[in-house]
């Protein structure tokens, strides 16, 4: 008979509990597209629906090692995320802003593009 997480959780130690959570966070901190699509419960199909391609092109960008940075944030956004670009030193951690106005930009176009309509 399956046992319950919550039950097997509650019997584990708290420095396994720890453990545990952050190896969750780190898995959940770095993760490949596909793996991220998935663990979102959208399937290629869906996702080609809300971005207007096909679900070929889904699994194509899924295993892209290069794309545009418009097209990865279009991918993001259609699974409800937004898209952060940081540079990481080693005395800190810098948000690239370059890309949100990018972002913003093209925003103000679709919707000056829409309106015109």
């Amino acid at each position: 008979m399956a046992k319950r997480f919550e039950t097997l959780r509650a019997k584990m130690s708290p420095e396994r509990r720890e453990t545990n959570r952050k190896a969750a966070q780190h898995m959940m901190a770095e993760m490949p597209l596909e793996e991220l699509r998935s663990a979102r419960n959208i399937t290629q199909t869906h996702l080609a629906s809300l971005l207007q391609i096909t679900q070929a092109s889904v699994s194509k960008m899924e295993k892209r090692t290069d794309m545009y940075v418009s097209t990865l944030r279009a991918f993001v956004q259609a699974m409800g995320g937004e898209l952060e670009i940081r540079a990481i030193f080693p005395d800190g951690v810098v948000k690239i802003e370059q890309f949100s106005a990018l972002a913003s930009g093209e925003e103000h176009l679709a919707q000056a593009a829409s309106s015109s309509k």
